[in-house]
Formats: C-alpha cells, sequence, structure tokens
C-alpha cells in the first residue's frame, strides 16, 4: 500500500474526528480524500461520501436522541423535502448528466468541461461556502427554549434545496441546515445542531441507495473506511470534553478555505 492511500485512510479516521469535536464539517472532507488519495472518480466518490457521512452522523444521531436533544418534529418537516430531493438527485440526476457538458476555444485551446471536472468544481464552491460559515460563526450558542414555530413554505424550499446540493456533491450540508433550523424554527442553538444530524444521516443513506441502482459499490472498502471515520467520531466526541470546539472550529475553517481553493487550481490546471 503506498504512502498516500495510507494518508487517505488516516483521512477517514480525521473525517469522524472533526464531526465529534466541532459537530459538524468533517463530511466536506471526505470527496476530497476519496478523490485525491484513493484515487476515486468524483461520480463514485460522491456516492461513497453519502455513505460514509450517513453512517457516521447516524452515530452522533443516535447519541443526541439518548440525551432527548432531536426535535423530531422538527427533522420531519425539514426533512422529507431533502429526502425526496436527494434521492432523485442521485438516482437520476446525476446519471443524465453526459460525460463532456460542452467545449470552447479560447486563444489556442481547446477547453473541454467534463461531468467529473464540473461536480469537482462546484464541490469546491460549497467548501469555499463552508468554510465563510465557519470561519465567522457569529451565531449566538445558546440553550434558551423558545416556542418552536415553522415557517412551512421556507422550510419545504430549504430541504428541497439542501437536499439536492447534498446529493450533487455528496456532503452533509450542515453549514446549511443548522442556520435553517435556528432562523426558520426557531430552535436553540445545540438542539439545532443534534436535529441536522439525524437529518444528514437519513438523507445522506436515502441518496446512496439511489446510486446502489447505478453504481457497483465496493462495499468491503467502503465498510472499512467508515468504520474507521467512527472510530474517528466516538476519539472526537471524547476529545471535546478537553479541546475548545470554538476555535477548532474556526481553524478548520480556514484549512477547509484553503482545500477549496487547492480543488479549483488541481482542476483548471491538471
Amino acid at each position: 500500500m503506498e504512502l498516500i492511500e495510507i494518508l487517505g485512510y488516516v483521512g477517514a479516521l480525521v473525517i469522524g474526528l472533526v464531526l465529534g469535536l466541532i459537530g459538524g464539517g468533517g463530511s466536506i472532507l471526505t470527496v476530497p480524500i476519496l478523490v485525491y488519495a484513493l484515487g476515486l472518480n468524483p461520480v463514485l466518490a460522491t456516492a461513497y461520501s453519502l455513505f460514509v457521512v450517513g453512517s457516521t452522523a447516524l452515530i452522533g444521531a443516535v447519541r443526541n436522541m439518548f440525551k432527548g436533544m432531536v426535535d423530531f418534529r422538527t427533522a420531519l418537516v425539514f426533512a422529507v423535502p431533502a429526502f425526496i430531493a436527494v434521492y432523485l438527485t442521485r438516482a437520476y440526476m446525476i446519471p443524465a448528466i453526459p460525460e463532456v457538458l460542452f467545449e470552447f476555444r479560447f486563444r489556442e485551446s481547446e477547453i473541454t468541461i467534463t461531468k467529473n471536472l464540473a461536480i469537482m468544481l462546484f464541490f469546491a464552491v460549497i467548501m469555499l461556502l463552508a468554510s465563510v460559515s465557519m470561519i465567522r460563526n457569529k451565531r449566538k450558542e445558546t440553550d434558551v427554549e423558545t416556542e418552536v414555530s415553522y415557517n412551512y413554505p421556507l422550510i419545504v424550499v430549504e430541504g428541497a434545496v439542501v437536499g439536492t446540493l447534498t446529493g450533487i456533491v455528496g456532503a452533509g450540508g450542515g453549514f446549511l441546515i443548522i442556520p435553517a433550523l435556528v432562523l426558520l424554527a426557531k430552535l436553540p442553538m445545540k438542539k439545532a445542531v443534534a436535529t441536522s444530524l439525524l437529518i444528514i444521516a437519513i438523507k445522506s443513506l436515502i441518496g446512496f441507495i439511489g446510486d446502489v441502482q447505478n453504481l457497483e459499490i465496493d462495499w468491503s472498502f467502503l465498510t472499512v473506511f467508515s468504520g474507521l471515520s467512527i472510530i474517528g467520531i466516538f476519539i472526537g466526541i471524547w476529545l471535546n470534553k478537553f479541546v475548545d470546539g470554538k476555535k477548532l472550529k474556526k481553524g478548520f475553517g480556514w484549512f477547509v478555505l484553503v482545500m477549496g481553493i487547492y480543488i479549483i487550481y488541481q482542476e483548471l490546471t491538471s
């Protein structure tokens, strides 16, 4: 096994570690690790990412359920459109995208925009948005209970948008879900984080079901990679007792920003 592959499996541990430490963000690393360290093509990498993210988030969600932190009604209202959108995206939209989107001439060069290139560039943009959310992190960490109220039309739209984005890039979308639960359903921050893990887990795994219909899955590899990520989340939860999660989140945000820029550079120059 080459060093780059070993680093890829170490990366699986880091994905769970970050999720356990800061409650989100780790899933944004899954696709780059699978593509650049383990050599998977972007379509397969986004599929595997859905399974890894879903199974790892499910562990955190079950833990939160036992603590009484999950608002099931809010999860249901938000999640139904997200479930539908992510499944349709993976089962029908991604397979329908042609391998070559378009070609054009720039100066003396013929430039081809492929499906894989478009997915990676779009993923990089999502990484940049996620990094800004983590770096700024101006949301107040409050546990004050307020009456949950629902802006149903906006929640449905937000759920559908997040589901579609999850389907395209294979990331959990916590940086979009948590603000929506806080602003649109008036959930306290800790409950929003806990509830978002359940939404991420189920919609990611449902999206993966759409891939099983279209792709050949290497279950042995996927089981090992996901297992390492799950071990990582338990380590992260334990370390969270000793480490300041807020500072880590901001630092991780800067790392994600650099990674997003690197992906754009790598894809446009390779």
